[in-house]
């Protein structure tokens, strides 16, 4: 299984329009971040989750020609405005499964209505397969994937965990029996989005304390806005299994 992390920033994207933060004015590539999502392949399956803003980019630069579906964590814009962008995927492969909880495509049927109308259908708009995901495992190509059940403030969210790696982001509280859900891993990625506490997401703190709890054997930090700090000063002081992501990199499982 290969994990391309597609972006790793926050709702904003670093750098932040006309911010003059010394990280948004960083050389360094990797504290240039997108928002946040995640491409997984496996055997000839190709799946992404999420697809923000900066879908489009992502798509041409990771030089994806073919995905099997989108899976969405949760409705929130940097996470689903790239919709309108799967247009190229359907004009060669057909309608294109999506996987999220019904409300959120209640959501994504109140912005992108065109998309999910049936009626006197604009020509070369992008059609559709919904697939509701509860919080019991599903089958996603030939591998059984396990929603996991979050809180981003009081906004349910779903993690997911796809064999020995597992994917969460915005989320600041995740129950015990959920936790439970992550055991054995090889990878966990997970939200920090800052050093200070934050409404509906983990700071730093919290998700290394996530991380000790849920043991695994790599962990990879995600949804990271420029108060993180600069990527290669954090980096330093974390423990030696726990990486910031950050945009490009490829893991392999």
């Amino acid at each position: 299984m290969k994990i391309t992390f597609l972006g790793t920033g926050t709702s904003q994207g670093i750098p932040i329009i006309g911010s003059t933060h010394p990280v948004c004015l960083s050389d360094n590539p990797k504290d240039k971040r997108l928002r946040v999502s995640v491409l997984i392949e496996w055997d000839n399956f190709s799946y992404v989750i999420d697809c923000g803003p900066d879908f489009r980019q992502q798509m041409l630069k990771a030089n994806v020609a073919k995905i099997d579906g989108i899976v969405f964590t949760h409705e929130h814009a940097d996470h689903t405005m790239g919709l309108d962008d799967i247009r190229p995927f359907f004009f060669r492969q057909g309608d294109i499964d999506l996987y999220a909880h019904k409300r959120v495509f209640k959501a994504l049927k109140k912005r992108f209505d065109y998309i999910f109308t049936s009626e006197a259908k604009y020509p070369g708009v992008p059609s559709v397969r919904t697939h509701e995901v509860k919080n019991k495992p599903f089958e996603l190509g030939n591998l059984n994937v396990v929603p996991i059940d979050g809180l981003h403030h009081k906004l349910q969210v779903f993690g997911y965990r796809f064999k020995d790696f597992a994917y969460l982001t915005d989320m600041n509280f995740v129950h015990d029996m959920e936790a439970d859900k992550l055991s054995n891993l090889e990878v966990l990625v997970v939200n920090a989005l800052r050093i200070k506490p934050h409404l509906s997401h983990f700071n730093l703190e919290e998700a290394l304390d996530f991380i000790k709890r849920v043991k695994p054997k790599r962990a990879y930090l995600t949804h990271i806005s420029h108060h993180m700090g600069f990527h290669d000063d954090v980096q330093q002081n974390l423990p030696d299994n726990v990486f910031l992501a950050y945009d490009n990199l490829q893991i392999t499982i």
